[in-house]
């Protein structure tokens, strides 16, 4: 049998701690609470389920955080879960298969982490995360923010979802500052790091200073391929929020260089198409996502609504503005069968009505 640790860090998550716990009582054989400083009633809610509840002084670091966590588990396998995460019961009981299965020699199990989905729970955004590693192989977390365990050894892919639930934006600005004290302290950012730095940038809308980033980030040819693709996709939005659409385009089209077309990519450069009114361009890449199909266990972020929902959706457009309504309902129509309750499919039903 193969046990497993669970290992939270928290912080003022009494609304949705007892969620996350109630999934994780059902399979876990030891539960790890660290609170970083909580001011509500974290603590006690997580004294219901466990005796192991830790204090740890926050200290801008989440890799040290979840190390702390780590440190304190005695079983065979680590999963490490956030207070907003929820695995539904018939994942569950897809870890279970892999608790009562003989003893395993995997060092690291991937499991999908999605972050957006439908209401009937379909995923619409989602990525493979290093969940599940053998305790006796002293996995480490790098990074002070956005941490990462590296994989290494034996690795496997786990069919099981474990859904990011999330009630409460993150603290506005907070990775961005731990990330700009870590530089002031002399830190050289690695390229992962500098990566997820011109993010934040992005994200915290210092565009001018997130494309200088994004471009040094990717002139050093040290990225991860599926960093890279997501950089020159973030690069491209910050240019169009420029508008320097020629720039924009170009961002994409690196993409072509570095791996197979994504569903992204072209759904990003068709939309850049219809900004500038040229239809039968973005036509061509929207026809082209939509015969793409998401590769998930490549580890990069995957919205599966670029494969099939959002080009049906941008074909009636361009259509439409081209005065072709026949067949801008009938790409209506696949966009309504993909998702009949979506707003956009909704006002355009209404419309065509």
């Amino acid at each position: 049998m193969n046990q497993i640790s669970v290992c939270l860090i928290v912080k003022d998550e009494q609304e949705v701690l007892p969620r996350c716990l109630d999934c994780v009582k059902k399979f876990a054989d030891e539960l790890i609470v660290v609170d970083t400083g909580s001011t509500d009633d974290t603590r006690e809610i997580a004294k219901r389920y466990t005796d192991k509840v830790y204090d740890f002084k926050w200290i801008d670091d989440f890799a040290a955080a979840r190390n702390f966590s780590f440190s304190k588990a005695t079983r065979d396998y680590i999963m490490w879960l956030d207070a907003d995460d929820v695995i539904f019961d018939d994942d569950i009981l897809k870890i279970w298969d892999f608790k009562l299965s003989r003893p395993s020699d995997t060092d690291v199990y991937m499991l999908k982490y999605v972050t957006a989905f439908s209401k009937d729970l379909k995923p619409e955004f989602s990525f493979y995360r290093e969940r599940l590693v053998r305790r006796d192989k002293n996995f480490q977390w790098q990074d002070p923010v956005h941490e990462v365990i590296v994989p290494r050894g034996k690795i496997e892919y786990m069919n099981v979802q474990i859904y990011h639930c999330k009630e409460k934006p993150s603290a506005k600005g907070r990775n961005l500052r731990i990330y700009q004290k870590f530089i002031e302290k002399g830190n050289k950012l690695s390229p992962r790091q500098q990566f997820y730095y011109a993010r934040e940038l992005y994200f915290n809308g210092q565009i001018n200073a997130a494309i200088n980033e994004f471009e040094a980030f990717l002139a050093s040819k040290n990225g991860w391929i599926e960093n890279n693709i997501e950089a020159c996709l973030n690069l491209a939005r910050c240019y169009q929020m420029e508008k320097d659409y020629d720039k924009a385009l170009g961002s994409l089209f690196r993409t072509f260089q570095m791996a197979l077309p994504r569903g992204e990519v072209l759904c990003e450069i068709g939309a850049i198409y219809i900004t500038l009114e040229r239809y039968d361009e973005a036509i061509y890449w929207f026809k082209l996502a939509r015969v793409l199909h998401p590769n998930i266990k490549k580890g990069g972020f995957v919205i599966t609504d670029c494969y099939d929902f959002t080009p049906a959706l941008q074909l009636c457009v361009c259509y439409y503005r081209k005065g072709q309504k026949k067949r801008a309902k009938h790409y209506h129509n696949i966009a309504k069968k993909l998702k009949p309750t979506d707003k956009c499919v909704v006002y355009n039903e209404k419309f065509f009505s």
